[in-house]
C-alpha cells in the first residue's frame, strides 16, 4: 500500500495565514482575547475556535468568501500535487479551519485532492453555527482521527501549526514550519524544516529513490 499524505491547509498550503486573518477581521476582539491562549495551549481549539466563529453574524458569508478569494498559494503546491498523482499517493487536506473557505482558495484544485476535511458553517440562524464531523476532545477537527481512517502504513504529515501538533505527534515523517517546529522542538519530536512545496517534494523525490 502506497504511502500517504496528510497536509494542513492555513498557512500551510496557503502562504499566510487565512484563517486566523479571517477571524481577525471578523471576530476581531474575540480573536485578540482567544488566540494567545490557543497559542499558549491555555484553551482548547475546540473551545475556542467555536467561541471565535461563533461570535460572527451569518450575514457575514458572502464577505468572507469574497475575502477567500483574494489569499495566495504557498509556492510548489501544485506541482507538488501532479507529483503526488504520478506516484500514486493519496493527499489527504485536514484544515481545522472553514470548508468553505479551503475551497474558495483551492478553486478546480480540490479535484485533484484525494480527501478533505473541515469545519462546516450553518448560516441559518443569526450567527454561525459550527458542524464537525470529526469534532473530538481538545480539537474542533481531531485530524489524528481522520488518518486513522486510512490504512496506509506510512503517513506522512505537513503542517504549520498548533492545529497539527496532535497528527504530527503521531507520525513518524512530518513536516513542520514556523509555530509546529518550535512545538515540536519543545516536545523533541524530530522533523524536516520546509519552506514551500518544492523543498517537500525533493525531499521526497530522495525519500523514494525517484530520478
Amino acid at each position: 500500500m502506497n504511502p500517504i499524505i496528510f497536509c494542513d491547509f492555513d498557512g500551510t498550503i496557503t502562504a499566510e495565514e487565512t484563517f486566523v486573518a479571517m477571524l481577525k477581521e471578523f471576530a476581531p476582539d474575540k480573536a485578540a482575547q482567544i488566540m494567545p491562549l490557543l497559542y499558549r495551549q491555555e484553551m482548547t481549539l475546540r473551545e475556542g475556535v467555536r467561541t471565535m466563529l461563533e461570535s460572527i453574524p451569518s450575514r457575514c458569508y458572502p464577505e468572507i468568501i469574497e475575502f477567500s478569494k483574494t489569499k495566495k498559494i504557498r509556492p510548489g503546491f501544485v506541482e507538488f500535487l501532479d507529483f503526488l498523482n504520478t506516484q500514486e499517493v493519496p493527499f489527504i487536506l485536514v484544515s481545522g479551519g472553514v470548508r468553505v473557505m479551503v475551497e474558495t482558495v483551492l478553486g478546480d484544485l480540490t479535484q485533484k485532492i484525494d480527501g478533505m476535511y473541515a469545519v462546516d458553517l450553518d448560516t441559518s440562524e443569526e450567527y454561525f453555527k459550527v458542524n464537525s464531523e470529526f469534532e473530538a476532545d481538545t480539537e474542533l477537527v481531531a485530524k489524528v482521527k481522520v488518518m486513522e481512517l486510512y490504512p496506509n502504513p506510512e503517513k506522512i504529515v505537513i503542517g504549520d501549526s498548533i492545529t497539527d501538533l496532535n497528527m504530527a505527534l503521531a507520525t513518524p515523517l512530518v513536516f513542520a514550519r514556523d509555530r509546529l517546529a518550535k512545538y515540536l522542538d519543545e516536545y523533541q519530536k524530530p522533523y524536516i524544516n520546509w519552506t514551500d512545496f518544492f523543498d517537500i517534494t525533493d525531499h521526497l523525490s530522495q525519500k523514494w529513490n525517484i530520478l
